[in-house]
This record gives structure tokens, sequence and C-alpha cells, in this order.
């Protein structure tokens, strides 16, 4: 018995040598370091202390302290979508991870890759109502594209690898590992992430959602690139898959949108992977998208929807969608093809090897063959362009929200600005008038369209890009619902800038109360508001307010050009409704364009 307790001796310290005979807490630590997280976001508590005790004790992950946890969540989504890597987050047990639970739902909507790490009171405690205690796993299993309940120690490393591995592969989305105290303080052997081998990215489908066998073929591509050929209307609809798929999709777009000639069109989510400045794009599409794009969508006769997939505030009345159209669909999520709209050629694939076979496959049978002329497309196209949906009518006495942000456009151009919106009627404009250039230039909630996502995505974006002028476009009902995270920016010498359209309501609802409710405003105007230029001063913040024309200017450049956080309160046209627009159950040709054509 003697010799067997000498033997265990010397086997730990040969571990322990090695540092792979750790903590549960310092496993977790380790991973963050080898999957090269630089940064944490989080806030701690009593189920969490082994974790921030191994953070405090190292230096290869920086952790920032948010003021509550779904800023926390939201900061590694900024973070996460500026920069395509993982984002991170660390919360106690109880209300700390039930406070994640917004920010992971957003996440998954938007295909964001996170990872989630909550501490959970010890294992003997699961179940008995213990204090902090819930059911996290089976919280947030429908907001996660996995989560984990770590008992086991020896199970931990797995976990830990697998976890980045799902975030990041496939359609990317959050996961979520819930790991007791005692497995956090419990000493195990580390195995680093080379040592398992994952081939299972645990695609999102469920068996109901598949309908059909749709291979990355030779067969399938060819079959698309005779469509494309024979198409005398085609048309682009581009997703944010295209981003998520790296800066090489990107390319690969814009280099097959040349070669073929066709129009480009994309989701809130997809601005940023083609140009706005180039002459094939047609703006974003949608119910608040241009005149030209939902046109050319609705006549189309060919549609190559490239990670997008077929959303709601996309298509309108789904059997009013582009009814001439033959479709092909091209998405990484087999479950999201034929979910919404039945297609003629589904293929399951990576955007940025799709596009780049649809590429060799239209040269090569170019040096053979002729596609239709588009010239007449164009020119159907060219009429919808001078209807100049997105004109507004400026005014002397007020300040228009177009006009602030074509205003604010022109003064960051060339400066490679970084836009992150909240959700309202801010976001919408945002997208109509700021031309986005490039991707992971544009972080906004469109999923599930999250009030309060603006500034601690802010946060996130800063933190990832700190010499980048990153602007926050929010509104006044947005900015309250995470305008502690002011604090936080403070706190980490971020120099945010926020730029608040204040139309003192509920803007979006206001507009449908108008629209589509007889003009009964039922909690969406006349909510009290703080001054928010004293509360940005409070927080340590540079605050300035601007109520007229004539001096949105100068307002705009000192908001740009100050030195730390900065907020313009911009008092603006309480009665601008965001046109054009789609009434839901409307089609692509039914748009409106002002109160007088509703």
């Amino acid at each position: 018995m003697g010799h067997m307790s000498e033997a265990t001796g010397q086997e730990d310290q040969i571990l322990k040598a090695d540092n792979l005979f750790i903590s549960g807490a310092e496993m977790a630590m380790k991973a963050l370091a080898e999957h090269k997280v630089q940064h944490v976001f989080g806030y701690p508590g009593g189920a969490a202390l082994p974790l921030y005790d191994a953070l405090f004790q190292q230096t290869a992950v920086y952790h920032t302290l948010v003021s509550h946890e779904q800023g926390a969540v939201h900061a590694a989504e900024g973070y996460a979508r500026s920069t395509g890597e993982v984002g991170c987050v660390l919360v106690t047990s109880g209300p700390g991870a039930t406070n994640t639970v917004t920010g992971l739902m957003d996440a998954y909507a938007d295909s964001v890759p996170l990872v989630v790490i909550s501490g959970q009171v010890v294992s003997t405690l699961i179940g008995t109502d213990a204090f902090q205690e819930c059911d996290v796993v089976g919280i947030t299993r429908p907001c996660t594209k996995r989560n984990y309940l770590a008992t086991d120690i020896a199970d931990l490393p797995r976990i830990l690898h697998e976890a980045f591995f799902i975030a990041k592969n496939g359609r990317p989305g959050p996961v979520l590992i819930d790991i007791p105290k005692d497995v956090q303080n419990a000493k195990g052997i580390y195995r680093a992430a080379h040592e398992f081998a994952f081939t299972d990215a645990r695609s999102r489908a469920k068996p109901r959602d598949r309908t059909g066998d749709f291979k990355f073929t030779d067969a399938a591509i060819e079959q698309a690139e005779s469509m494309m050929r024979e198409a005398k209307r085609p048309v682009f609809y581009i997703g944010g898959g295209v981003i998520n798929s790296g800066i090489e999709a990107c390319e690969a777009l814009r280099e097959l949108a040349r070669a073929t000639g066709f129009p480009v069109t994309s989701t809130l989510m997809g601005l940023g992977a083609y140009p706005a400045s180039d002459a094939q794009w047609l703006g974003m599409l949608g119910m608040h998208g241009t005149y030209e794009a939902n046109k050319a969508m609705h006549e189309a006769d060919l549609i190559l929807a490239i990670g997008a997939r077929f959303d709601d505030r996309v298509t309108g009345r789904v059997d009013k969608f582009a009814p001439q159209a033959r479709k092909i669909h091209v998405d990484i999520d087999p479950s999201s093809i034929n979910k919404i709209v039945q297609v003629d050629v589904g293929i399951a694939a990576d955007c940025r090897k799709a596009l780049a076979a649809m590429l060799c496959a239209w040269r090569r049978q170019s040096e053979s063959g002729k596609a239709e002329d588009l010239s007449v497309w164009w020119q159907i196209i060219d009429l919808w362009r001078r209807e100049d949906s997105l004109a507004f009518e400026e005014s002397d006495s007020v300040i228009k929200p177009q006009q602030a942000l074509q205003k604010l456009a022109r003064l960051i151009k060339g400066k490679d600005a970084r836009i992150v919106t909240d959700v309202g009627q801010h976001q919408m404009w945002a997208a109509q008038h700021l031309r986005i250039e490039k991707p992971h230039r544009w972080m906004t909630s469109g999923g599930l369209g999250t009030m309060g996502y603006g500034l601690p995505a802010s946060i996130g974006v800063q933190t990832a890009h700190p010499d980048a002028l990153v602007v926050c476009i929010s509104g006044d009902g947005s900015l309250q619902m995470n305008s502690q995270e002011m604090a936080t920016a403070v706190q980490e010498n971020l120099p945010i800038k926020i730029l608040l359209l204040n139309n003192a309501a509920l803007g979006m609802v206001r507009q449908w109360q108008e629209l589509c409710h007889g003009k009964r405003y039922a909690a969406s105007k006349g909510k009290a508001q703080p001054d928010f230029v004293k509360l940005a001063e409070a927080y340590g913040w540079r605050g300035s307010r601007c109520v007229a024309p004539q001096l949105l200017d100068k307002a705009l450049r000192e908001l740009i050009k100050t030195v730390g956080p900065c907020l313009l309160d911009c008092r603006v046209d309480a009665n601008e409704n965001c046109y054009p627009m789609i009434p839901a159950g409307n089609g692509h040709d039914e748009m409106i364009w002002g109160s007088a054509s509703v």
C-alpha cells in the first residue's frame, strides 16, 4: 500500500511539473488561452469565484468587467462580429446565468460564435433549490447551439475544446458550459485540443427540418451555373452567412458579381459583404429596403440566395415572394434550405467554397458559351433607381433623422469606421443611409431585434479595435435598456461615440400604431426620459445636445473628434416615419412610400 502511495505521489509530481494536473478552473483558463482568446467579458459571483481566482493568476486573457451580464454577452457578440473570432463570456450561477439568455438568443438568431462559461452550485446541491441555483442547461437549451453541464473533471477538457469547435464550425452560434463549483475546484489531467478529433459541428437542423439531400457536388454547381447563364433578370440575394464565411467569401462574391454582371442586394445582416459604392449594388432589401432592391426581387427570373435564410422581414408574404423566379440557395446549414421558400437548387456548403466553385464554373463555361444580355434588365433597374425611394423632405426647423445619418456618413467616409446600432427606426435609417463598404463594419441585432444591444456591443467592437472609430447609432428607448454600460466604457478607456437619435418615443412602435392601429398610441409616447447629456456626464462621458439643423454639422464633427467616449443627443422629428416600408402580409410589389399611400 505504501508503495502505491509513493508511485502515485511521483506521478503527481510529474504531472504538476508539466502543468497538466490542474483544477477545473485552471483548465478553463488554459483552454481559453489555447484557443487564442485574448478578451473575456463577465461579472463575478459566488459560484464562479474559483474561475475568477484562476483568471486572476494568469496573464494571457484580459477580463472586462461589465455592469450587467446581458451586456457581457452583447459585448462578446460585438467582439465576435467585428473580428470573425469566438466571443467569450464568464458569469456566475442563478441570476448571473439567466441574465445571459437574451444575449444568447440574440447570438443564436444571428449566428454569432460565442462560448459562455457559467459557474454553478456544487454538484450535490443541484436540484435542491439551493441559493442561486437554477437549471441553466434547461433554460438555455432553446437558445444555444449546444450546452453542457460539466459534472466530471475528466470530461472538462473535451467539453471546453468541443465548445469552441461547435461555436465556430458549421453555422456559427453560442455554446454554454455550466461548471459546478466543486468541479472548478477539483483537479484532473488537462488535455490539449490537438488530442481530440471533432468532426461533427452539431448542425442546428432537427430531423423534421430536413427535406432533401443538398450535397455540394460538381453536378449541383453545374446546374446552378446553367441556370445563371440562362437568366434574363437575375439577382444575388446575400445574407450574413457570406460575412461569417470570411473575407475570402466576400472577395469571391465580388468577383462572381463582376464576372456575371448580376445586380446584388442583401439582408440587414449581410451589409458590408458587397461594397455599397459599387454600381451593381441595389441596397438593402426587405421590409425597409430600397424600391429597386425589392422590385428586382419581385420581377426576377432567378434568385441566388447566398448565406441568407429567407426570413419574414425579407420575403414578406411568402406566396407573393418572387413569383416568377427560379431559386438557388447556398447555406452551410441544410435545415435552412426549403425551410420557408422551396428552391430549385439547394447546396449545403460553406459560402466561400460554393462561391469559388460557381466562379470557376462560370469562367470555364464563358470560354465556350454566352450568357444572356442583361442590358434591358439594367435599364429597368435604373428606372426604379430614379424613383429615389430613400428621399425625404428636409426641414429648417427640425432635424430629420435621415439628414443626421447622411451628414455622419460624409464625415466618416474614408475613416474605416465600425458602425453598431440598437433596434428601431434609427436602425433601419442607418441601414438605408450609411453605406457599408466592407465586412465586419456593421454590427446590429437582426434576428431577435434586441433593444439595448448597441452600447455593450460597441464595447466589444472597440475592445477588439482600440484605434478604430466606433459609432453607436441608438434611440432614446434602446439606450436606456443598457445605459449602465457607459461605466464600462469609461473604466476600459474606450472612446465610443454614440449618436442618439432622440424622438422622445418608441419610434417603430409608434409608426406601426399610426399606420396599422388607427393612431392609437398605446405605451409608445410620453415615457419619461433622463437628461441624456447629464446622464453621459455622470458616467464620465462627454455629452452634448443638438436641436437645430443649422448646428448639426458642427455637433457631429465635435462628436467624431472628441477624445474619449462621447454622446450626442440629437433631437429629431418625433413624427418622422421610416420609409419605404412593406407592411406585414404584403408582397415586394406592395411597398408604401408615406402615410398618404397607406
